[in-house]
């Protein structure tokens, strides 16, 4: 049986003060749901956040990790570090890094990996634009960023990862793919992994992230092959993130 998972991305918002609010508002609403919960914060609040949420259920992600493991590579933050701050997970191939900073399948390959090397696990980003989707090219997409990670890092390494299907005509649009267009490619993501080791496709927990709001989560999650959510504007608020959780 596949544990939910839901995980708040707070991408660049929020200053230190409103932060740990948010932090704390998040634990105290929290209750005895046995769904996992993370957020990916700011790097520069990861101390912060991470002295706040200890002895919590409340995991701690970063929103990126580089994809070198040290050197002279000047805004990067590596692995090594993230692990400093007990990072648990760290997000890779977000559709905004790959659209506006250049990440390509193959990079976002060696962050994975590079996430993996000091057991952070990653949360691998996938899903198509609006025009790849209206020229019936989802799946196409979503084979060629499978791939570039398998083949760098091997069907074994998915065994510590979590995927999150993203269509990126969804992200701060306000569309959301309906329940069954989401669970269509959720489905199909298990399969793609499936055909390879079918124990992991069984295990590997696959979260939809779309403009996922309160009145829509209860839905979505409903989806056999739905495993919980990636949440991005609704998890600046600690109410409506809460309620995603608990519609889990």
């Amino acid at each position: 049986m596949r544990q939910s998972l839901v995980v708040g991305n707070w991408k660049m918002n929020g200053t230190r003060s409103s932060s740990e609010l948010l932090a704390k508002s998040i634990i105290t609403g929290l209750g005895s749901s046995s769904a996992n919960i993370a957020v990916c914060v700011p790097y520069v609040y990861l101390f912060a956040i991470n002295e706040l949420i200890k002895n919590t259920p409340l995991a701690l992600g970063a929103q990126n990790v580089a994809d070198k493991l040290s050197g002279a590579y000047t805004g990067e933050i590596s692995a090594v570090m993230l692990g400093e701050f007990n990072c648990k997970y760290a997000l890779v191939g977000h559709s905004e890094r790959r659209s506006y900073y250049g990440d390509t399948n193959e990079s976002v390959a060696a962050r994975f990996c590079q996430a993996q090397g000091e057991a952070i696990i990653p949360i691998l980003c996938i899903g198509e634009t609006l025009e790849q989707r209206e020229q019936d090219k989802t799946f196409a997409v979503i084979d060629a960023q499978l791939s570039a990670v398998i083949s760098l890092a091997g069907i074994e390494a998915f065994s510590k990862a979590v995927v999150a299907y993203e269509p990126v005509w969804a992200i701060g649009t306000g569309k959301t793919a309906t329940d069954d267009e989401a669970q269509e490619v959720h489905h199909y993501i298990r399969q793609y992994v499936a055909a390879k080791d079918q124990a992991i496709a069984d295990r590997i927990q696959i979260l939809y992230g779309g403009s996922v709001k309160p009145n829509n989560a209860g839905g979505l999650f409903a989806m056999p092959d739905i495993d919980g959510g990636l949440i991005g504007g609704a998890s600046l608020d600690a109410e409506s993130f809460l309620k995603i959780y608990h519609s889990i």
